[in-house]
């Protein structure tokens, strides 16, 4: 496994290049199945949030070492807040706001950060090591 790739790029409104991208990432740090579409749909979810209610503008960085691989979507607003996490599902009677939520349910690490001007989720799951 190649462990030195640390890709970024800019969020734009191609979010099939970027589950391509992930995916393609993901795969190479050795996920599959389930679990690489859970990472590229909890990714895909941070975008949205980024295009939707995030200022429009971000970054996508991905990375994975031996352990896992770790995906960044800072936003340009800063808005989002650690405390934004939910921990239970939200209400059925609301059409939306069920990204956040689902990204907690999809990958083993979820987090949010909030910087001056700027928030950033932070996504993470391990790479099951094959038995030898």
């Amino acid at each position: 496994m190649n462990t030195d790739q640390h890709l970024r790029w800019a969020i734009t409104t191609d979010l099939i290049g970027l589950r391509g991208q992930v995916s393609g990432v993901a795969t190479d740090a050795g996920l599959r199945g389930h679990r690489l579409n859970d990472l590229v749909t909890a990714v895909n979810e941070a975008v949205i949030n980024v295009l939707e209610h995030g200022g429009g503008e971000g970054l996508v960085e991905i990375w994975y070492d031996a352990e896992g691989i770790t995906v960044e979507v800072t936003d340009s607003a800063g808005t989002l807040k650690p405390q934004d996490i939910h921990r239970s599902r939200p209400s059925s009677s609301t059409p939306r706001g069920f990204g956040l939520w689902l990204m907690g349910q999809l990958c083993d690490e979820f987090s949010i950060s909030q910087m001056v001007g700027r928030s950033r989720i932070r996504l993470r799951m391990t790479v099951a090591q094959s038995p030898r």
